[in-house]
């Protein structure tokens, strides 16, 4: 794959150098201008048709849907999905599991899927998460809320959450090029490529490379990511009527997974230890090997001014290898700072595809009333291969210790010690799925449209025993338009999960699919030309037939299953974002969230999922001076707030590892951060700073229960130098 990726690269490479530069490159610059905090004005985002299916702006969607662009990307000067993604009210990051993936959560929904150009990279249903690089992103697209229409059966956790799309940046048909390099606190280095050229006089055929290497320490000591992305595209257009975009997206990924910190006591207690950073709990020999690769080829062929055909296949391959150290559960009879460490090793092998086939129609009139409608068919697999090498007695641990975190902490192995790889254990997991739909905007007036779907999805179980199951979902929605720009809906839909439809109960019956039933209510706006956008929404969803694992006297699993009762969302969130003038922009959020288990024997009535905030926030303003001797300088802050969450499910069971019946976990503690930005851009050469985290707040992203307490970034800073060609 690496040979693939190098000579691909390098053809690209030498037709962009050798490429006749037109005068397009007024045009490119004109064409980055135009871009807002959302996108272009006035145009539908580029990429969002991958998860809606639908070629209609976010206003005249029943969905609630959030872009963020790539001058967000590039004024924040994000590097990761959760640095943009905080940028949308209701989105926090779930985990980072010690620095190898973001797993993201939605409307208190753990590991919504987050997908590349619509395809998922992590199939593993409990995160559905990745680790991208940001050199490559055009745009990050949210879906709240149910998206079952066009992305099927939700069996991950996190599936009725919503979607994350990361959609990478393609061939715009213009000459143009960028040359970066930034640098920063813990040894931080990052020199990026973004170049592209049209490759004929006429203008049909176009290419576009971007490329990132990363290195970098951590606040904590020996800690450390090197990294090599690589992402070249090609676009191509036969004639007026046809469009097709080709891509590949590589990236390589070393880096040291951190457990951060403890707690010094119970379950029930907050007593999280504030690690110094000159301490790590794990070994020096810890890491995390990633190998992330995708391919699209995207095809658009207009029949008609209001017909046409899309088609599209993305395919994708996440191989992991991890040696990695984890801490035993403390006690208070050994004190709470004693922990069991244990080294194991163990990946996976995740192979995705998609094919997305649409009949799509666009102000289509039958009599007086107008539509815009798809008619689809998808094919999605998910071939996941997961393994662990187990030591010679056959557990997982191939090297233990004892540790106090309130000592020092050896972190080298003995001498000569090496993995056993005599016992490497597979599951394999392939879950094909097919789907079909049919949605219809229908335009009565120009006061009021109608918004119907309906969705077959048949999916063939992922164990041999399983037999093929199916669910259809519907969404029904209505908007009403007072005037122009403003847009009021309700809308209704499902999500079914058919992961666990086939495991067998105590009394001998399945506990069959689960079913998550949305309602949303709201406005979407534009104003000042489209130029910003509010949005207000209302939500309540509701998950029933959760079920859990029976487990026996000793803890070890029955093979039974049993009901779990239901889990309640409701909540309201608001939006602004774009230009206020032509100096002043905005992006504010705030997200409200009640979620509750309820009619559960296994969960405490009245509890909360765990990592679900009630309250969270966020603003960012930034000012461009246009003229006078300021010109070419901009400012930007911005503000961000995380409510307290429980680090933990509250069982009346135990259903789940790592809990203890009837005692309540602790609350994380809230925590509010502040950035700042400085830049300044002369004619070709752009400067810009960026101080994260101003005033060193202190907290934490946790997966509890196993063993991840992370704390966020310290103040830091970072420095960026851009040459735009």
């Amino acid at each position: 794959m690496k040979r693939t990726i190098t000579l691909a690269s390098f053809v690209l490479g030498a037709a962009l150098a050798n490429a006749q530069v037109e005068n397009d490159t007024l045009k490119s610059v004109e064409n980055i201008e135009e871009v807002q905090l959302f996108g272009i004005p006035k145009k539908q985002p580029k990429g969002l048709e991958i998860i809606t299916r639908m070629p209609l702006k976010p206003r005249d969607q029943i969905q609630s849907i959030s872009v963020i662009s790539s001058k967000v990307i590039e004024d924040l000067g994000g590097l990761t999905v959760t640095d943009v993604a905080k940028n949308v009210p209701g989105v926090t990051q779930f985990a980072n599991y010690g620095g190898t993936r973001e797993s993201m959560s939605i409307r208190g929904y753990r590991g919504v899927p987050v997908l590349k150009n619509g395809v998922m990279m992590d199939g593993d249903f409990r995160t559905a998460a990745m680790l991208t690089d940001m050199q490559g992103v055009e745009s990050i697209q949210v879906i709240k809320g149910s998206a079952a229409i066009t992305q099927g059966i939700g069996n991950g956790l996190g599936s009725a959450g919503g979607v994350i799309n990361v959609v990478t940046k393609t061939p715009r048909y213009i000459n143009s090029g960028n040359v970066g390099f930034r640098f920063g606190s813990w040894d931080f280095y990052r020199p990026t490529l973004d170049i592209e050229r049209v490759l004929d006089e006429q203008g049909k055929v176009s290419a576009r490379l971007n490329v990132a290497y990363q290195n970098n320490n951590s606040f904590t000591k020996h800690v450390s990511t090197e990294r090599i992305y690589i992402n070249p595209s090609f676009g191509f257009k036969p004639d007026d009527k046809t469009n097709i975009v080709v891509q590949m997206d590589y990236m390589k990924d070393d880096t040291t997974p951190s457990l951060g910190t403890v707690n010094l006591g119970p379950d029930d207690t907050y007593a999280i230890y504030d690690m110094p950073k000159d301490k790590f709990l794990g070994f020096t020999s810890d890491n995390n090997a990633l190998q992330t690769f995708s391919f699209s080829t995207m095809i658009d062929r207009k029949l008609t001014d209001k017909l046409k055909l899309r088609a599209a296949y993305f395919n994708s391959s996440y191989e992991v290898d991890t040696e990695a150290s984890f801490l035993g559960r403390g006690n208070a009879a050994t004190g709470y700072a004693e922990r069991t460490r244990s080294l194991e090793k163990f990946g996976r092998d995740d192979r995705n595809q998609v094919l997305q086939i649409d009949f799509i129609g666009q102000d289509v009139k039958t009599g007086s009333i107008n539509h815009t409608f798809q008619v689809g068919f998808d094919f999605n697999q998910s071939d996941i291969n997961s393994y662990t090498y187990y030591n010679q007695a056959g557990g997982y641990a191939h090297y233990s210790d004892v540790i106090n975190v309130l000592q020092d902490i050896p972190n080298e192995l003995p001498q000569g010690f090496e993995f056993y790889l005599g016992d490497k254990r597979n599951i394999n997991t392939l879950t094909p799925t097919i789907g079909l739909m049919a949605q219809d905007v229908v335009t009565f007036n120009k006061y009021l449209k109608l918004s119907l779907g309906l969705r077959y999805s048949k999916l063939h179980g992922a164990r041999e025993a399983q037999e093929d199951t199916s669910a259809v979902n519907p969404s029904v929605g209505i908007l009403v338009s007072p005037v122009e720009n403003v847009n009021v809906f309700g809308s209704y839909t499902t999500t079914t999960s058919l992961r666990g439809a086939n495991n067998p109960m105590q009394n001998g019956d399945v506990v069959g699919p689960g079913k998550t039933t949305q309602w949303e209510a709201g406005v979407k706006s534009d104003w000042l030309e489209e130029k910003l956008r509010f949005n207000l929404t209302l939500f309540y969803i509701n998950n029933d037939n959760l079920s859990f694992s029976v487990l026996n006297e000793t803890g070890a699993a029955t093979g039974y299953y049993d009901l779990a009762g239901n889990l309640e969302r409701k909540g309201i969130e608001a939006e602004v974002i774009g230009r206020i003038n032509r100096n002043l922009q905005v992006m504010a959020g705030y997200a409200y969230l009640d979620a509750k288990y309820q009619d559960s024997p296994a969960y405490v009535n009245g509890s909360e999922p765990m990592n679900a905030p009630n309250h969270t926030a966020n603003a960012w303003l930034n000012y461009a001076f246009k003229e006078g001797a300021l010109n070419g300088l901009d400012l930007g802050a911005g503000v961000y707030y995380v409510g307290e969450r429980p680090v933990n499910e509250y069982t009346q069971k135990t259903i789940i590892h790592n809990t203890i019946p009837g005692v309540k976990p602790f609350d994380m503690k809230a925590y509010t951060t502040v950035d700042a930005q400085v830049g300044y851009v002369y004619k070709q050469v752009g400067l810009r700073v960026f101080i994260n985290n101003i005033f060193d707040a202190e907290g934490y992203n946790s997966y509890f229960r196993g063993g991840y307490i992370n704390r966020i970034n310290p103040r830091n800073l970072g420095v960026q130098l851009n040459y735009k060609f």
